[in-house]
């Protein structure tokens, strides 16, 4: 008999599901019973047994309060419908919402909590510096969520490092989180270009710290003329990048949105991915980047340690330091033979990180039944 699992998560689904997504739940699906409690990405979606999604409530930019405000209520209608074994959630905050349902419902199902970064820069580092003012809440709630979870599932030697050193717990596994890598694996690698040209690519908020990169970038450029820094993603930080294109318009392009084959692409044309980050967890474009045979320049900071080898498949600097940043971007972009020698580095270093859906759904089974007390 399969154990009974209720993914619980903050994520947006459109249904019926994109096929990179449809093949993570199915092989989930073959291992477990499940049920996903999660967010609507629109009014209007397809159906799927499996699912059970949000729609989006009260005005922009409020629906995400609403949807916790709500989701201890809904966990726990799941509780008593569904009768899971074990929930599985996505961070502390729906943890808070798991624990707090599981009483009401008095249910005995576990709560297995799957930790990917730094649950602090919830309010530091994304949306308005207001969140800042709710740190003395979420600080204390996070902390109490990951002390009573039944088990604690990291994804990086950094994830693991901040449970022990921070809350004095061991985790239950670690493994990355599922990545569907298709788009970037399906093509044979090719040559570095001829032109210099750096990418990033992420969302424009400040954990990713475009502040820095833009600064960085003002001073590298004159030092490389023939180089070019091309920004993909939107987000909080849209005016700095305006004024990085205004200030140095001959060598910096800005694109708001690519899918998933148009990144590969975007890869493909760049010599290196540049990632100046304040904090991250695992980011996935490393191990995209890494793929395509493309190295990193980035920041000693959260999980990026844990993929990027320094000199060997990229070149770190620490955080918050425009100057070491630039500094970088200049000794890459300026140096064809450390270009293809960080390259051939790059390129090794993805067969770590590459795992089918059925490794994955495998990995959660094993941490599911244990964590229920099965054989």
């Amino acid at each position: 008999m399969k154990p009974r699992v209720l993914f619980v998560g903050r994520t947006r689904y459109r249904l019926p599901l994109d096929p990179a997504l449809a093949r993570k739940w199915d092989a989930l699906g073959e291992e477990l019973d499940l049920r996903v409690l999660a967010r609507a990405a629109e009014k209007a979606n397809g159906h799927d047994p499996a699912f059970r999604l949000a729609p989006r409530v009260g005005p922009h930019g409020l629906d995400g309060a609403v949807f916790y405000a709500l989701l201890p209520f809904r966990v726990a209608r799941e509780l008593r419908a569904f009768h899971p074994d074990v929930l599985f959630v996505q961070s502390p905050y729906e943890a808070a919402a798991a624990l707090a349902a599981r009483k009401v419902a008095r249910s005995e199902a576990r709560v297995v909590l799957e930790l990917h970064g730094d649950w602090r820069t919830a309010t530091r580092l994304y949306g308005s510096r207001l969140r800042r003012l709710l740190e003395p809440v979420t600080e204390p709630l996070a902390r109490a969520s990951l002390r009573r979870a039944d088990a604690l599932r990291t994804i990086s030697g950094y994830t693991t490092e901040l449970v022990r050193r921070r809350l004095g717990r061991e985790p239950a596994a670690v493994f990355p989180a599922y990545v569907d890598l298709s788009s970037f694996v399906e093509r044979p690698v090719v040559p570095l270009p001829d032109r210099p040209r750096a990418l990033f690519v992420g969302v424009l908020e400040r954990y990713k710290g475009i502040d820095v990169l833009a600064e960085a970038w003002r001073i590298a450029a004159p030092q490389v003329p023939d180089a070019v820094l091309q920004l993909v993603g939107q987000g909080p930080g849209n005016a700095i990048v305006e004024r990085l294109v205004a200030d140095v318009p001959a060598q910096t392009e800005w694109t708001p949105r690519l899918a998933s084959a148009e990144v590969a692409r975007a890869l493909d044309d760049s010599t290196a991915l540049v990632l100046p980050s304040r904090s991250e967890g695992l980011p996935r474009i490393v191990i995209e980047a890494f793929c395509r045979g493309r190295p990193v320049i980035g920041t000693l900071a959260g999980g990026i340690p844990d993929i990027v080898e320094d000199r060997v498949s990229g070149v770190l600097v620490p955080p918050e330091n425009p100057e070491a940043l630039a500094a970088a971007l200049v000794h890459v972009l300026s140096d064809p033979r450390l270009q293809r020698q960080l390259a051939e580095g790059a390129r090794a270093g993805a067969a770590g990180w590459l795992q089918t859906p059925e490794q994955y759904a495998d990995r959660v089974r094993e941490l599911v039944t244990r964590v229920a007390g099965g054989p």
